[in-house]
């Protein structure tokens, strides 16, 4: 049940719930965001025959950790209603009413708004962009009561950076914006690799979710729902596949594709932990997917160095 806002809450105490209800205090979801950007910018770079500009590099990690934020205080007011009947999120700040609704709209409105004043430093074409990644993170939360593909629109938000990216990049160096096949190709890899990790998400809340009637790609796919998972990542495989060889394979010639078999390994490891169906294992498989950003940016950070030095 959803007490109302608590108005005798200290300062420290209200800073405390509003860091949850962005999940500053979660650094995983705002990494998922974050890494994939990151390898928009350098790839971009790369397009272009150069290291990206570091002033572009700044503001899309600001950028996206900012609007992670946003998106999450948008779906807590969305699930608000329901947050206090699933287990994982009942002690959620709307939830257990240390924050009311009208405080989480706000924080989604100054989020937002800090993240548009970042791109004042950037070409206006930018600035267009970004109004397709703030529509995208504010209907998502409410998808999950219309359709059981709500981690598709997740997807498209938390990829919107992308082609934002190559925006930015080829906008201020050669003064023309240009999203081209590849920028494209690597959006829908990281579409399915975040429905992919997205699933297992669900899979540790499915049970409530179905009692509560909120649905979700982990209830569509039901007991497929693995199988689905493991051709989600493949997908995305064969996406980045290309898009590294395009890149860099007059460097390092087949050397740039090589380093994706680590994330096959990464990847068999994960289903063989949702394969248990059991939910803090399904969740751990969710969180270790940080491991495959974390490790494709460095892939992509080295390749780049090695590409345009």
């Amino acid at each position: 049940m959803i007490t109302n806002p608590s108005p005798s809450l200290s300062f420290r105490n209200k800073l405390q719930a509003y860091i949850h209800l962005t999940r500053f205090d979660k650094p995983v979801g705002i990494e998922l965001v974050l890494w994939s950007t990151l390898w928009a910018v350098f790839l971009a770079g790369v397009e272009v025959g150069q290291l990206p500009p570091w002033h572009v590099v700044v503001i899309f990690f600001v950028g996206a950790t900012l609007m992670r934020a946003a998106g999450c205080a948008i779906n807590d007011f969305a699930d608000r209603k329901v947050d206090g009947h699933v287990a994982r999120t009942k002690t959620r700040p709307l939830a257990d009413g240390r924050l009311s609704g009208r405080e989480a709209v706000w924080a989604f409105l100054v989020l937002s708004w800090i993240s548009a004043c970042l791109l004042v430093f950037l070409p206006i074409d930018v600035f267009i962009w970004s109004f397709g990644g703030v529509a995208l993170a504010f209907i998502y939360p409410f998808m999950k009561r219309f359709t059981h593909l709500p981690q598709v629109f997740l997807a498209a938000a938390f990829g919107w950076g992308i082609p934002m990216a190559y925006v930015a990049v080829s906008s201020v160096v050669t003064g023309q914006a240009q999203v081209d096949f590849w920028a494209w190709l690597l959006f829908i890899g990281y579409m399915a690799w975040t429905v992919a990790y997205d699933t297992q998400y669900a899979m540790a809340d499915r049970e409530d979710d179905l009692k509560i009637g909120v649905k979700s790609t982990a209830i569509l796919f039901g007991k497929h729902d693995v199988l689905i998972i493991s051709l989600l990542q493949g997908v995305f495989l064969l996406c980045m596949a290309p898009v590294f060889w395009h890149y860099f394979a007059d460097t390092v010639g087949i050397w740039s594709v090589v380093p994706l078999l680590p994330v096959i390994a990464m990847f068999i490891w994960q289903n063989k932990q949702c394969l248990t169906y059991d939910r803090q294992l399904c969740f751990k498989a969710f969180l270790d997917n940080v491991w495959v950003g974390r490790y494709l940016f460095l892939v992509i950070l080295i390749l780049t160095w090695l590409e345009v030095a």
